[in-house]
């Protein structure tokens, strides 16, 4: 039997005025551990013309993680931050009860052409957490642990493997790695890991069991555990996962709860302008007609 269980393709989503690819949820598999959704942003070159904006709007129930490979974007939230993320370095927001943030093309950067590349991440909140205040946390790209196993380079961008643990302050039992290699070399993780894993390709090839995976695909482990792979040369891959929550999650547009009720309550709360507002921000996103 095959290690990999499933194989998550990349599809075009569309989030205001830019198309992202996304990964999870998926149809077959809504979560991996406490991961509940993943988007690919770009690669993109944008013109003078063009620029992410992404109007405010709200989540609930989740930590956003914010991760980018190129370009920059300026985030706004209602707690009152404004926090500009570049390559490498990580923007959590933890939602909790409620949060409204906007995305977008920092000024210095309107008026020329920029490329924009990275993840956009949601990670559930354990059910004791879902209703706590909401805060925001950025962690620079050198602080960040990071290592070489000869021409093999990790990064522990959040949450605990390996022994070490990544700074950003995750709610919850997760990982999330990259994994570069200049060369052709089999990684083995062993016992590393714990709960549910996925690996992501950015670049370059994996190869499991004489199958070979090609970029834009999210394989699932079938015993849960990715523990050995090899990765090709010039690759880029991350492993994402950790302990699953006993209670089932559920997902209405950008809210996250274990109750469906909440989900009904932040919907209305949404659409009668209950939340609190961004400072500076009068625009907004609406919540999507067709779900009322």
């Amino acid at each position: 039997m095959s290690n990999i269980s499933l194989i998550i393709e990349e599809r075009a989503a569309n989030i205001g005025n830019f198309l992202v690819g996304r990964l999870l949820p998926f149809r077959q598999k809504r979560s991996v551990g406490p991961f509940v959704f993943i988007d690919h942003m770009g690669p993109v070159k944008m013109s003078e013309r063009e620029n992410l904006d992404v109007l405010p709007h709200p989540h609930i129930g989740l930590s956003t993680l914010t991760f980018l490979f190129e370009g920059a974007i300026m985030h706004r939230d209602s707690i009152g931050t404004e926090m500009e993320i570049k390559p490498g370095a990580v923007n959590w927001m933890t939602a909790g009860k409620g949060v409204v943030h906007s995305e977008r093309t920092p000024e210095y950067l309107r008026d020329t052409d920029k490329w924009l590349h990275g993840l956009q991440i949601w990670v559930a909140l354990p059910k004791s957490l879902e209703e706590s205040e909401p805060t925001f946390t950025h962690i620079e790209a050198e602080n960040i642990p990071s290592w070489q196993e000869g021409p093999v380079s990790f990064k522990l961008i959040a949450g605990e493997a390996f022994g070490k643990k990544s700074p950003v302050p995750v709610h919850s039992k997760l990982y999330f790695i990259e994994i570069k290699s200049s060369s052709g070399q089999k990684i083995n993780i062993g016992d590393d890991l714990y709960g549910e894993s996925g690996l992501y390709i950015l670049e370059g090839s994996v190869d499991i069991e004489g199958n070979s995976y090609e970029p834009k695909q999210i394989l699932i482990a079938h015993n849960s555990k990715l523990c050995e792979f090899e990765i090709g040369e010039n690759s880029t891959v991350y492993i994402f996962g950790g302990e699953t929550f006993p209670e089932e999650r559920f997902i209405d547009w950008n809210f996250v709860s274990s109750s469906k009720e909440r989900l009904k309550e932040a919907k209305e709360d949404w659409i009668e302008q209950r939340f609190p507002e961004v400072p500076g921000e009068t625009e907004f996103v609406p919540y999507p007609q067709l779900k009322r």
